[in-house]
């Protein structure tokens, strides 16, 4: 290994301890029975998931320079990679839509935004990321991808990218049509 591959294999290193500190800190802290915190309780875990299954993947991959386990394993780990990155990516959404109410009805915020609605947003996030992963899984879109040293959405075919990105743009934006 290189000086450049050293520095930055020692760089994700300290990346996934910060992640690991920073994300069970938030977890304590956010352990109350306030509709915000459940959002981020719901983002912090899903990060937490990610620095501990895919960061040390990512690791193994920039030091080795090959996919790490089979193809098998790759598979699922790509699964569980975009399934967390997507409900992470929901989960902040969620935050945000949620933060709009607060400023936009400030009085009637605790009546538009009750824990019943929160959970079913909640509910919703899981259910759209493990439809998208499910679905990136089965039609091969999710491999290795020796960029990002990572098993995740990687699409090598140019057959399929056309129906990968209509599929993922018209997915995706049914999310905000259903807030409409």
């Amino acid at each position: 290994m290189d000086t450049a591959e050293v520095i930055l294999s020692v760089l994700v290193v300290v990346i996934i301890i910060v992640s690991l500190l920073s994300n069970v800190l938030v977890l304590i802290c956010f352990l109350r029975k306030q509709v915000p915190g459940l959002f981020n309780l719901n983002l912090t875990f899903c990060n937490l998931l990610l620095t501990v299954s895919n960061m040390p993947l990512t690791l193994v991959g920039l030091v080795s320079k090959t996919q790490p386990g089979g193809d098998g394993f790759c598979q699922i780990m790509g699964f569980l990679e975009t399934f967390l990155s997507t409900n992470s990516m929901l989960s902040m959404a969620a935050l945000s839509i949620d933060r709009w109410i607060a400023v936009v009805f400030p009085l009637r915020y605790h009546s538009k935004m009750r824990h019943k609605d929160a959970a079913l947003v909640l509910g919703y996030t899981w259910v759209h990321s493990m439809s998208f992963s499910t679905v990136a899984t089965c039609l091969s879109w999710v491999g290795y991808h020796r960029l990002y040293a990572s098993c995740t959405l990687s699409n090598p075919r140019a057959s399929s990218r056309t129906p990968f990105v209509i599929f993922t743009v018209f997915f995706h934006s049914f999310s905000f049509l259903l807030l409409l």
